[in-house]
């Protein structure tokens, strides 16, 4: 759903708009240490490319989040849902962009509540992820979140100079 708002006991998940279209949020991005476990990490990107990207989301089943502290008003990451209508899956991504916000749960907390969304409201069959095997954090998310491991790509990715797995998980609605 194109303009549901999710809330959390800390945060408000919504569609992405214009306003959180900044600069800040473009550093990001652009940020080597913020994307050191994103394919992102290898481009460079702009107002106008960010802009293109949020709007390759129209006209799809596809949807990208905003996670914003509610007691603040602040941007402070993003989450995207990318759904097969056909097979009622939906995989998701996520980043807290903002450094002063790691660590203190807001990841875990944002996954948590657009998986219970994604399976109450949008009554998806299963979800899926996938991070770099020296993602640590996002392995604990994926664990925290009861999510089984699904699948595992050998030696696929380059990350820092050495083959590094992929490693996929599952969390299924009757789980």
């Amino acid at each position: 759903m194109k303009n549901k708002i999710i809330k959390s006991s800390r945060l408000k998940i919504a569609p992405f708009s214009r306003k959180y279209l900044t600069e800040q949020y473009v550093s990001w991005i652009n940020d080597l240490e913020t994307m050191k476990y994103s394919d992102q990490r290898h481009k460079h990107h702009t107002i106008q490319s960010c802009y293109e990207y949020w709007k390759s989301f129209e006209g799809t089943p596809n949807n990208f989040w905003t996670i914003v502290l509610i007691n603040q008003e602040k941007h402070i990451g993003n989450i995207t849902t990318y759904k097969d209508t056909f097979h009622n899956v939906v995989d998701i991504s996520i980043l807290i962009g903002e450094r002063t916000m790691w660590g203190q749960g807001y990841g875990l907390e944002a996954w948590q509540a657009m998986c219970r969304y994604l399976f109450r409201e949008e009554k998806v069959r299963k979800i899926t992820a996938g991070t770099l095997s020296v993602n640590k954090a996002m392995i604990k998310i994926m664990k925290k979140s009861n999510m089984i491991e699904d699948g595992r790509r050998k030696r696929h990715c380059i990350w820092r100079g050495k083959e590094v797995d992929i490693i996929y998980a599952a969390l299924f609605r009757e789980d």
